[in-house]
């Protein structure tokens, strides 16, 4: 390529692409590389829900909201951390980046008012009818494929080119691409079981259920400009996958009154947690967990498309008591019924939980009854590149590394210094597309500014 970029797009998930679109539509010339065969990473494989404090739909629902209590609801999560700066900044972007993307761009998505998932004050998630990030991608897809915005999928880009300590572009496949600016957006690095075990060492015997192009680059090459690394150690794990067919089971059963137990039937925690923070917990009890929840929290999920296939795959159980529930899935009788029956007292008022759980949304669990087989899983990492409120890497002593952006997984998160407890809900969609747009926005101002 013998023409210079303005921005090189390294990875085309969320971050990637929403980095393209606003670049592009900036004035800016843009291409996208993408080292899988096809386009999507981590954000294909989401619910697709983002949170957006305040946003319109919000105001037209009635939800009183704003990104001062969006931050707080993420501080009360994660505490203080790495990357404490962005916090402020994505509360207050994510309700006009929300907009953006369903009335600026014409993405299909809606506010979510069913539920709100945890780490969520208020009902402020916003996401595709189907609750499949997919569609959000095929969305994005569609946006850079109306501006004409080149993606060579199966290019992966090989290292960063690097003159006087900045950053002008690529090698890919033996070949330069020069750029003025680059955005790295190639996530994080649950892919590499050698830097999970370095960082993330209570998950590293997790299964990976996240995208396989989580290789870690963004943290090796900006290792080696000496970039500021942040919040290394947390991540983002999932509690309930559904075994053996390999789906999420929704966590709205488990939000709305389900419960998890053991093989002996028993509860072992609280899963107040939600589903990142739970997934410790259930590696701790063995390899496997079984949901519980009744028939009326069943025909919620069943709005949600992914939970309606992991239905229809058979991968429900059904019996009209706990005893006969028991049987089917291979638990124990007796702790099975125990556990129903206590966590039923503390749900109807009778007792207090034995874990602390203080939401119970529609239990007391009645029949029928339905159980799931799950395993824990991680999903992506949480820590990454340090950046600033535009998107800039920093440098590990200071100042920014010239030309070079990071957002998503390829960033340092806001969802704590270390483990799962720290993320909400859309924490992982939300650092793509408000970083990558930003991203996008600044790399032009920088050019047209003469930086």
């Amino acid at each position: 390529m013998s023409d210079t970029l303005d921005l090189l797009v390294i990875g085309a998930g969320a971050c990637g692409l929403a980095g393209a679109i606003a670049a592009h539509d900036a004035g800016g010339s843009v291409a996208i590389l993408e080292g899988r065969d096809r386009p999507g990473g981590n954000s294909a494989l989401s619910t697709g829900s983002i949170p957006g404090a305040g946003s319109k739909y919000q105001r037209a629902a009635g939800i009183e909201d704003s990104p001062e209590r969006m931050v707080a609801d993420l501080i009360g999560v994660a505490g203080q951390h790495d990357a404490d700066d962005l916090t402020a900044m994505i509360a207050a972007e994510c309700g006009p980046l929300c907009e953006w993307l369903i009335d600026g761009l014409g993405a299909r998505m809606e506010l979510i008012t069913a539920y709100r998932h945890i780490g969520h004050s208020v009902e402020r998630l916003h996401a595709p009818r189907s609750r499949r990030g997919q569609d959000l991608v095929d969305d994005l897809l569609r946006f850079v494929a109306d501006r004409d915005i080149p993606i060579a999928v199966g290019n992966k880009a090989e290292a960063l080119m690097v003159e006087a300590g900045a950053v002008v572009g690529a090698i890919v496949n033996g070949e330069e691409v020069r750029a003025r600016k680059v955005l790295l957006a190639t996530n994080g690095f649950a892919a590499d079981p050698a830097l999970v075990a370095r960082y993330c060492p209570e998950i590293a015997a997790a299964e990976y259920f996240g995208a396989p192009g989580s290789t870690g680059d963004a943290v090796r090459w900006g290792e080696s400009l000496g970039a500021a690394l942040g919040n290394m150690a947390a991540y983002q794990g999932y509690a309930a996958v559904a075994y053996p067919q390999g789906q999420l089971l929704s966590w709205t059963t488990l939000e709305k009154g389900g419960i998890l137990v053991s093989e002996t039937g028993q509860r072992f925690g609280n899963e107040d947690l939600g589903y990142s923070g739970y997934a410790a917990h259930v590696m701790k009890q063995g390899p496997f967990a079984w949901a519980i929840y009744d028939a009326r929290i069943h025909d919620v999920a069943m709005a949600e498309e992914e939970y309606a296939e992991m239905s229809a795959m058979g991968a429900i159980a059904w019996a009209d008591t706990p005893e006969a529930l028991a049987q089917k899935l291979g638990l124990g009788a007796d702790g099975l019924s125990d556990s129903v029956a206590h966590y039923n007292a503390a749900a109807q008022g009778d007792a207090d939980d034995a874990f602390g759980r203080s939401k119970f949304a529609l239990a007391p669990l009645q029949a029928p009854f339905a159980g799931v087989k799950v395993k824990p899983g991680l999903f992506h990492t949480q820590g990454g590149l340090l950046v600033d409120a535009q998107a800039r890497v920093r440098k590990a002593g200071g100042g920014i590394i010239p030309n070079l952006f990071a957002g998503g997984g390829a960033a340092a998160g806001i969802s704590g210094r270390a483990g799962a407890l720290g993320y909400a809900s859309g924490n992982g969609l939300i650092t793509a597309l408000v970083l990558g747009r930003r991203a996008g926005i600044t790399a032009m101002e920088d050019i047209k500014a003469g930086a």
